[in-house]
């Protein structure tokens, strides 16, 4: 039993539904093996981030009685660390700069591809450098399978190569890139579970990837069903009326944990309770696996 679990926000606007669903989740999963549940301020992108959405995220999950162990981590902080990992990918020749443009990339796509991938066809692999020219810098993807076991959706296969290609790990302005700050941290922080929406999926075979040419232990991977609205979209943070602003003016904190309870069919009837109360009725069995939507 025990572990540690973590949840990394992005403090680039309100909390909403969906991320306090992913929240109550991954809290009650390692809290019920009596384990810790880390807060990770994943702020690395300096133009959307905001110190403020970050207090206010902190304010909500406390009034929704989701306590965290230890001090917030902020990735805006950890820059030295991610340039010591990032130049270990380096000298082993892991990396190279790429110089394609987003409309670059998206005349390469095929008729076929449209779910919104890009999948990079390694244009910049084998350049020649141009140092007076801005570039991004990606990881070389060997042309093999990644499997792991999802803890909800089981046994899963992919072949970077060719769902992803070379994905890149530090941006052309020089902001780290979500996949290296993530393994990093996940290591370093000792995170044996992530729980997050089934959208990140296949984020998880690059951080196996690149955990793997870090020499770390990946953490198991937990995803979970997404809350949609009517329409089958994903909840956002343009969903006003179901952002925590809104929400706080309309329920109590019990009304909405017993809510998402019973959509994660955790209770048989949305019953007010508080987070702590439902520990001991926790299983990943109970949880669906197709999306959720919300009726009203």
């Amino acid at each position: 039993m025990m572990g540690r679990g973590r949840f990394a926000p992005s403090p680039t606007g309100r909390m909403h539904l969906g991320n306090v669903f992913s929240a109550l989740l991954s809290w009650l999963s390692v809290k019920s093996k009596g384990g810790e549940w880390l807060l990770r301020i994943e702020d690395i992108d300096p133009q959307r981030s905001r110190q403020a959405y970050a207090d206010l995220l902190m304010d909500d999950l406390q009034w929704l009685g989701l306590e965290w162990d230890g001090e917030p981590v902020y990735q805006s902080q950890r820059s030295d660390i991610y340039e010591h990992y990032f130049e270990i990918l380096r000298q082993q020749g892991f990396t190279y700069p790429c110089y394609c443009t987003r409309n670059d990339l998206l005349a390469t796509q095929a008729p076929h591809e449209s779910d919104g991938r890009v999948v990079y066809p390694g244009t910049c692999r084998h350049l020649p450098p141009q140092p007076d020219k801005p570039a991004a810098t990606r990881l070389v993807v060997a042309d093999d399978d990644i499997t792991f076991c999802d803890g909800h959706y089981g046994r899963q296969i992919v072949n970077l190569a060719r769902h992803v290609g070379d994905f890149i790990i530090r941006r052309k302005d020089g902001a780290w890139a979500y996949q290296l700050a993530v393994v990093v941290d996940d290591a370093l922080m000792g995170i044996t579970e992530v729980v997050r929406g089934r959208d990140l999926l296949l984020s998880s075979p690059q951080q196996v990837y690149l955990s793997q040419l870090l020499g770390f232990n990946s953490p198991c991977f937990i995803h979970l069903p997404l809350l949609c609205n009517t329409a089958g979209q994903r909840l956002s943070k343009r969903d006003r009326s179901l952002d925590m602003e809104s929400l706080r003016q309309r329920f109590t904190p019990q009304e909405i944990i017993g809510r998402l309870a019973y959509l994660a069919g955790l209770q048989t009837e949305p019953q007010p309770l508080s987070a702590a109360e439902l520990i001991p009725f926790f299983s990943w069995d109970k949880v669906p696996c197709e999306d959720i939507i919300l009726t009203d």
